[in-house]
């Protein structure tokens, strides 16, 4: 390892980024280094805080560097372009120690970065390749978020219910079975969407189910953007006029929460609460958190150990999390939650159990998945054993993208 820079916290600024942190060190100034042993990360943001995306990223690191008394650049508004390879080099320049990119486009600037680079440590959320690359400074990371996303549909399938039997649902909310219609404000058909997406539908189900007598459908319908705060609120605009009776998303913006707060419909946000800015819908919200995965990155970088090249955050680790609820959230929705969380941890609950959904009418008992990149997405991998699609087993980065019976794709 490289000699290590400074003791303390610092951020560099890029013209499309943070403010100077409270109770940092600018990297960039004159200002006396830390001592010796210390350190220095970098961090990549495809947008700035104002996207809940970047800011879980970006919050993440922060807490993380200041628990291990590491130095901190952050370079914000850095594109999935050759931009962020220059970011990268830059950051190496800067005597970075360890550089991490949070954005699934960036994976090709990065990996030539780190190629260039052996010295460095390079590691990237949601990317597909460090395990077939056998580049040994090149990692990714992400988590189960699917089994969060499942909880967050548990949760609204529990307001789901309590609005079904306090007859507050209007006739449009429901289709022509008889059966409850939400959406889900999507940003790209890729898998780490479809799987987000399914295991929400699939967790709101489960309680509909479970309480009534009839079941629930979705509507998703696709941004092609990560970050758009009008075409989001456009979305779950045209979802609500559709008749969905809630509203989830994947997609890092206010739009879709905004949107379901103006007309009064309960939502399922992302990357974060927005219970002050939506009090009267907002519900409960998924995230990973990162803090688990950058300390022991850090870690390994002081210690001179080798990061796992590809590493899954879990429920027990801490790395998947649901939020506190928020005051719109059905009665007996955290003592659910609580039981299911259980359940999901024990391993006597399964996300993804095969018999649990269809697909054309049938369950599936094998699937091919395209684990292992290449240009031509072959389908190389089984991923059904026992009964059961192995999501985030043989690579941290999502590749259930089954379309499954009860959801219905407006676009993509």
């Amino acid at each position: 390892m490289k000699k290590l820079l400074a003791l303390g916290l610092a951020a560099t600024l890029t013209a499309a980024g943070l403010g100077v942190l409270a109770g940092c060190t600018d990297a960039g100034s004159d200002n006396e280094g830390p001592g010796e042993g210390t350190v220095k990360v970098g961090l990549i943001a495809l947008h700035d805080s104002n996207s809940t995306y970047d800011k879980n990223f970006i919050d993440a690191m922060q807490e993380a560097c200041k628990n291990k008394g590491a130095e901190l650049v952050i370079k914000t508004g850095i594109p999935e372009t050759n931009d962020c390879y220059d970011a990268a080099i830059d950051l190496v320049d800067q005597d970075c120690d360890v550089i991490f990119a949070d954005s699934f486009g960036h994976e090709d600037f990065v990996l030539r970065a780190a190629r260039e680079n052996p010295d460095v440590q390079f590691c990237h959320a949601t990317g597909t390749k460090a395990h077939t690359e056998g580049v040994s400074n090149f990692h990714n990371a992400f988590a189960s978020i699917y089994e969060g996303r499942y909880l967050a549909g548990v949760a609204a399938g529990m307001k789901l219910v309590e609005m079904y039997e306090a007859d507050a649902l209007k006739a449009e909310n429901f289709d022509e079975d008889g059966n409850i219609k939400i959406g889900y404000v999507g940003a790209f058909p890729y898998a780490e969407v479809v799987s987000g997406y399914t295991s929400f539908y699939l967790g709101a189900r489960s309680v509909v189910e479970e309480e009534t007598e009839i079941s629930v459908t979705m509507e998703v319908s696709y941004t092609s953007s990560w970050y758009d705060l009008q075409a989001e609120n456009d979305t779950a605009r045209k979802l609500i006029s559709n008749g969905a009776a809630l509203i989830s998303q994947h997609a890092d913006s206010m739009g879709a929460p905004n949107a379901c707060e103006a007309e009064g419909v309960p939502n399922v946000s992302y990357n974060g609460s927005t219970a002050a800015s939506c009090p009267k819908t907002f519900i409960i919200s998924s995230r990973i958190n990162w803090v688990p995965y950058f300390e022991y990155m850090i870690d390994c970088v002081a210690d001179g150990e080798q990061i796992a090249t590809d590493w899954t955050g879990t429920l027990e680790n801490g790395a998947v999390e649901v939020t506190a609820l928020g005051q719109s959230a059905a009665e007996g929705t955290q003592a659910k939650l609580d039981e299911v969380k259980s359940q999901l941890m024990s391993g006597e609950l399964k996300v993804f159990d095969c018999s649990k959904f269809t697909v054309n009418g049938e369950h599936l008992t094998s699937y091919m998945a395209d684990v292992n990149y290449d240009t031509a997405f072959e389908k190389d991998t089984e991923a059904i054993k026992n009964g059961v699609f192995e999501e985030s087993v043989h690579r941290s980065a999502p590749y259930f993208d089954v379309r499954i019976d009860g959801i219905t794709e407006l676009s993509s």
